[in-house]
């Protein structure tokens, strides 16, 4: 029998899938496939190690993608950080999810979009603060978020910046409260999807999903507020329109970055209709029915459990590398 290794620790919520009740979840999934499946918590890399020792392990899944000083926020970690991808490679044992270049192409949100850019792959303009300044900017209205962060994390209507003052300010804000760089995109005023990409080569699915939210939920601006994630108020549909070309652009997508296993693309329509990437997410949620990934799954695999079916399949594909 296979035995896969859960990692995770207090960081979990925050970088990749959730707490440990997720964990527990994932877990008995796995073990409902027919695969041997126990969980590490680790806080440092000396405790993944003891772990990882104390019984079998052919495969590890981590929820985490790097020990930090700080378990409640991803972008301003600092440079002491050790990546678990990297730990996993050294010790040459085999992981789900993308490869320690990857991941640290992916945390960084401007990264992911240089490398998609110079592929040809659809992404709105953008610019790094620092080394650009406010003045630089000359793309109005501006989008403007941390650039590693996911769960919306520092979004708000102020977000959208019509005029350089504005954009100085929110600038501001996300150096200061949050400790790192501003990414600044243009504004995509479109409607959002999010795409869902499991397995690998002939074994690989890629599935779209509509994101909506009732219209007077929202503030001045369409966009997903922090207070709109998790807490059932969003909507993941099959979408009619755009499907072909989100299928496509996360093909290109996850192809430029060398992903794998399981990923999930978030989109959004630009002025001209055309759907750009704003972020690849490298560990995407798993909370049973409230993540995206799960209910992505559960519109395009109704039979049986679909939460089991996506586990299986995740482990199955990262199996057969």
């Amino acid at each position: 029998m296979k035995h896969v290794v859960l990692v995770t620790g207090e960081a979990g919520d925050a970088q990749g899938w959730g707490n440990m009740h997720v964990t527990e979840a994932v877990r008995d999934a796995i073990l409902a496939s027919g695969t041997g499946c126990r969980i590490v918590c680790a806080e440092n890399p000396e405790e993944l190690k003891k772990g990882l020792a104390e019984g079998p392990c052919n495969l590890v899944w981590s929820s985490l993608y790097f020990f930090s000083a700080r378990a409640d926020i991803i972008g301003a970690a600092g440079e002491d950080i050790v990546w678990v991808a990297d730990l996993l490679d050294e010790w040459k044992i085999p992981y789900v999810g993308p490869s320690a270049r990857t991941m640290k192409n992916l945390i960084g949100k401007f990264s992911t979009h240089e490398i998609l850019s110079k592929a040809g792959v659809r992404v709105p303009k953008h610019a790094l603060c620092p080394p650009h300044r406010a003045e630089d900017i000359d793309f109005f209205p501006a989008f403007v978020k941390p650039n590693g962060e996911s769960r919306s994390i520092g979004i708000s209507d102020k977000s959208v910046a019509e005029t350089p003052e504005a954009l100085a300010a929110q600038i501001a804000f996300i150096q200061k409260e949050l400790g790192q760089e501003a990414l600044i995109e243009e504004y995509l005023p479109g409607r959002e999807y999010t795409v869902m990409v499991i397995g690998n080569g002939k074994y690989q699915e890629i599935l779209p999903g509509l994101v909506s939210v009732d219209p007077s939920l929202y503030g001045k601006y369409p966009i997903l507020r922090s207070d709109l994630r998790g807490v059932g108020v969003t909507k993941i549909s099959i979408p009619k329109d755009h499907y072909d070309e989100a299928v496509e652009l996360a093909r290109q997508a996850s192809e430029a970055l060398d992903c794998r296993d399981h990923i999930r693309i978030d989109m959004r329509e630009g002025r001209d209709g055309k759907l750009r990437i704003m972020e690849v997410n490298g560990i995407p949620g798993l909370k049973p029915v409230r993540s995206w990934s799960p209910q992505i799954f559960a519109l395009y695999h109704p039979d049986g459990d679909p939460y089991q079916g996506l586990i299986s399949t995740i482990i199955r594909a990262a199996l057969q590398d």
